[in-house]
């Protein structure tokens, strides 16, 4: 029986401006079944300091800017990534993980990202933006555990209201026929509790 029965797959997702190397967003996972301050069981959180993190994503965007390639080992780790515009999307995996599962989580954050910000994704878009953005990562991924990889499905969660308030809203009529039934039928309602009573 293999030891590794778990859905956990990501152990971050981080979006870098190439400018400046600043984080736009930064998303570091730990497995839930992973012991608190352990770093080197699998599904630990490798980062657990924002000092680390630091380190690592400077030495993560020097490592990828010189490369052609968008899957790479680094630190022991599978990291997926994608330019877009002045900005860097990656995922990062377990050493052991499926790199194309990953590309796929990378792609569908691209191409959501696409789809609502239409197709201006830069770090000034992002940054205003930063609310779909963090809706968007959080519809692909909860806790390191994949959810969602279509970006058309991601897309429609993250910009629309949920449709059973809107199917409720649709069927007021408020014209002024409408209002009056409105006021009859309440009449009518509070006349039948008055003659129960």
């Amino acid at each position: 029986m293999p030891s590794n029965m778990s859905l956990f797959s990501v152990n971050a997702i981080l979006i870098l401006s190439t400018d400046d190397r600043s984080r736009i967003l930064t998303k570091y996972y730990s497995a839930p079944h992973a012991q608190p301050g352990s770093t080197n069981q699998p599904g630990a959180n490798p980062y657990p300091t924002v000092k680390e993190q630091k380190a690592f994503e400077k030495g993560l965007l020097e490592k990828t800017n010189k490369q052609t390639s968008d899957v790479i080992l680094y630190d022991g780790r599978v990291v997926v990534f994608k330019m877009e515009g002045d900005v860097m999307l990656y995922v990062v995996g377990g050493g052991d993980e499926n790199e194309i599962m990953l590309f796929g989580v990378v792609l569908a954050l691209r191409d959501a990202l696409a789809i609502l910000l239409k197709n201006s994704t830069d770090k000034r878009t992002l940054i205003e933006n930063y609310d779909l953005l963090s809706l968007a990562v959080d519809e692909i991924i909860d806790d390191g555990i994949i959810l969602e990889t279509d970006p058309v499905i991601i897309s429609s969660r993250v910009s629309k209201p949920p449709t059973q308030d809107i199917a409720s809203v649709k069927n007021i009529d408020l014209s002024e026929q409408g209002l009056l039934n409105a006021w009859e039928f309440g009449k009518l309602k509070l006349a039948e509790r008055m003659r129960q009573l």
